[in-house]
């Protein structure tokens, strides 16, 4: 089979855009797809660390402006892996220059933001995703696979948890390259649009569509001293957040997630009742999905943990032997894996940019409830 080379420009050489450099280097190497993937070129803001970035990933060529990038005839596809606040600018240039989208989560810093990036890219008609990985965990996508399947017959409970603690300490500052997610210039809101938005996009893809909430947030350390500035500013991201929700199917929900949770670094379950049924899962034990059925026998009836590494379960046909793990790592390069397919005609891209949009008007609601402390419904208006 000919391949179609796709010349890939990365924006952003920090934590993420190590973890998608991986997957484009990794893809080949595991999955047929009509694409050869090249890594024609990386910016970031400064060419001693975008030249470091490109020498350890094998990128042909380094920008120091996106602005470049972005309208170079020799790139195709733009990833994004910047911070939240740039998220916008970069992608609708992109998408005017026709270029393919991929952006990290959130889609946007706000809610408008992230409904010009749909606007733009469909305006011009190119292929667009957002990194939302977890739904690439072969343990989810196998959860996915038994709610459709209606194993788990009518939804009455979804329940998710992300916790962290890592931002505790009153000395941490806030803003610059490591801190960003601290500041809300930039970050656009805190633990609601950088955790949750994980939460919510796997819950809808399992569950479908959420109608309203109930939420309250806090900030625990009202200031920090920032970066940039050298002052001592007010802090304006949420530390925490929780809320209530209601599914269109008429489920219930309760969602958490914190940056104040002493002794967890990145603690993600979840857990799905229905009424013949039950699931769970846990970031920490990725490859397990807990299934409880309560039409086994009874003598015999109880929580059994299936171990996510056999040639039927989803994906794990492409890697090792049953028995033998993956890990957090590979979740990137199934996303790949899958929005090569579609481009391909063989598979989906999914989640667009309109789907991510859906994650986005559910965080923006939550902020609103926590603001107003009321329930808020989720609009689903048209753009």
């Amino acid at each position: 089979m000919v391949k179609k080379k796709l010349n890939i420009g990365l924006v952003g050489c920090g934590f993420m855009g190590r973890t998608h450099s991986n997957a484009f280097r990794q893809v080949p190497q595991f999955f047929e797809t009509g694409h050869d993937l090249v890594l024609k070129a990386v910016c970031a803001r400064t060419r001693p660390l975008a030249e470091a970035f490109a020498g350890n990933w094998g990128y042909e060529t380094v920008e120091t402006d996106w602005r470049d990038m972005v309208t170079r005839p020799d790139i195709d596809l733009i990833d994004i892996a910047t911070p939240n606040n740039s998220h916008a600018e970069i992608a609708v240039a992109a998408a005017k220059a026709g270029k393919m989208v991929a952006c990290e989560k959130p889609l946007g810093a706000s809610l408008a933001d992230s409904e010009a990036m749909v606007r733009a890219v469909e305006a011009a008609g190119v292929a667009n995703m957002v990194w939302y990985n977890y739904r690439r965990v072969p343990a989810v996508t196998f959860a996915k696979q038994l709610v459709d399947e209606g194993r788990l017959g009518r939804i009455f409970h979804y329940r998710a948890k992300f916790l962290q603690d890592w931002t505790m300490s009153s000395d941490l500052p806030q803003g610059g390259a490591g801190l960003w997610r601290l500041d809300g210039e930039v970050a656009g809101s805190g633990v609601t649009g950088d955790l949750l938005a994980h939460c919510i996009d796997t819950a809808m893809w399992l569950n479908g569509g959420i109608s309203e909430v109930s939420a309250m947030t806090e900030t625990f350390i009202r200031e920090r001293h920032h970066v940039g500035s050298g002052k001592v500013q007010p802090v304006v991201i949420d530390d925490a957040s929780a809320f209530l929700a209601r599914f269109d199917n008429g489920s219930l929900a309760t969602f958490e997630a914190t940056r104040y949770a002493r002794g967890h670094k990145a603690l993600y379950t979840l857990e799905i009742n229905g009424e013949h049924g039950s699931i769970a899962w846990d970031l920490h034990d990725l490859h397990r999905l807990e299934l409880f059925d309560h039409r086994d026998p009874g003598a015999t009836r109880g929580w059994r943990s299936i171990h996510i590494t056999d040639g039927d379960h989803p994906y794990m046909k492409r890697w090792w032997v049953p028995g033998l793990q993956i890990g957090y790592e590979h979740s990137f390069i199934h996303q790949m894996a899958d929005f090569l397919e579609g481009l391909d005609g063989q598979g989906s891209g999914v989640p667009s940019f309109r789907e991510a949009l859906g994650t986005d008007r559910v965080t923006d609601a939550v902020l609103r409830s926590a603001h107003d402390r009321q329930w808020v419904s989720i609009a689903n208006a048209e753009l």
